[in-house]
C-alpha cells in the first residue's frame, strides 16, 4: 500500500461554483516535494490539512474532520473505463491518490501511518465519505455526475490528522488500527445519501465519525427509533 501521488491545488476562478468569490481549489495536481500535513482548524475556519493546498469554500469543505481527501487509483481506473477518458491523479480533487487500499471498505476510525520509516510520518484517521457537489460536477464536465457518482458508492475518504508530519509521493501507507465495528466508508456514504434508514448503524463508530454524520445519525434515531 502506498501513495502514488500527493496533490495540491491553487485558487482558480470558475463559472460553476457557488463559492462567494467564485473560486475553487478542486483542480489538484501532483507535486514532487515533501508536503507538511497538520490539522487546519475547525470547519468554517480551517481549510486543507496540506501546506500549499487551497480549500476555498470553507462552508462545506476543509477543517479538522475533512483535512485530507484520499481516492484509490483503482477507483479512478474504473471510472476511466466507464467514462472513456483519462483521469490523472488528482482528478477528483483528492489530496492523496493511493494504491492497494480498499478505501470504500475502510472503517470509520481506521488509522493510517504514512511516510518513510526513516523520516517524519503522518497519522491519519478516516472520518467519512465525500459527498459530491456542483463544483465537482463542473470540474469534471460530466452531465449528471453528482447522481452517477452517488450511485457508484465509491466516494473516497476524508481523514483527520492525528499526528502531523510530512509526506511525499511514493511513501508507504500502513493501516495501524482498525476499530471493532462494521461501519465502512461505503456504508456511511449510503446512509448520508441514498438510504437514511442506515443512519442508526453509524452510531457504532461513535465520535470517530465526522461530527455532522454523527449528529445526523443521532437525530434520525431520536425521531424514528422505536
Amino acid at each position: 500500500m502506498k501513495l502514488l501521488s500527493v496533490n495540491v491545488g491553487r485558487p482558480v476562478a470558475v463559472p460553476y461554483t457557488d463559492q462567494p468569490e467564485g473560486v475553487t481549489g478542486i483542480d489538484k495536481r501532483p507535486v514532487d516535494h515533501p508536503v507538511r500535513v497538520a490539522a487546519p482548524g475547525p470547519k468554517g475556519v480551517g481549510g486543507s490539512g496540506l501546506a500549499g493546498d487551497a480549500v476555498c469554500d470553507t462552508r462545506h469543505h476543509g477543517g479538522d474532520d475533512q483535512a485530507v481527501y484520499a481516492v484509490a487509483r483503482e477507483d479512478l481506473d474504473e471510472w476511466e473505463r466507464e467514462l472513456g477518458r483519462a483521469l490523472p491523479n488528482g482528478s477528483f480533487g483528492e489530496n492523496l491518490t493511493t494504491w492497494g487500499i480498499d478505501i470504500s471498505g475502510a472503517l470509520i476510525g481506521e488509522r493510517w501511518r504514512i511516510g518513510s520509516p526513516a523520516g517524519p510520518s503522518v497519522l491519519l484517521e478516516v472520518t467519512c465519505g465525500r459527498i459530491p457537489c456542483r463544483t465537482f460536477q463542473g470540474h469534471l464536465g460530466e452531465r449528471g455526475w453528482v447522481k452517477r457518482f452517488t450511485q457508484k458508492g465509491a466516494p473516497g475518504a476524508y481523514l483527520r490528522v492525528i499526528e502531523p508530519g510530512e509526506i511525499r509521493s511514493g511513501d508507504p501507507v500502513e493501516v495501524v488500527h482498525r476499530p471493532d465495528h462494521d461501519v465502512t466508508v461505503a456504508l456511511e456514504f449510503r446512509a448520508a445519501t441514498t438510504d437514511r434508514s442506515l443512519l442508526p448503524r453509524l452510531l457504532a463508530a461513535g465520535t470517530a465519525l465526522h461530527p455532522e454524520s454523527l449528529a445526523a445519525a443521532r437525530t434520525y434515531v431520536s425521531r424514528y427509533a422505536g
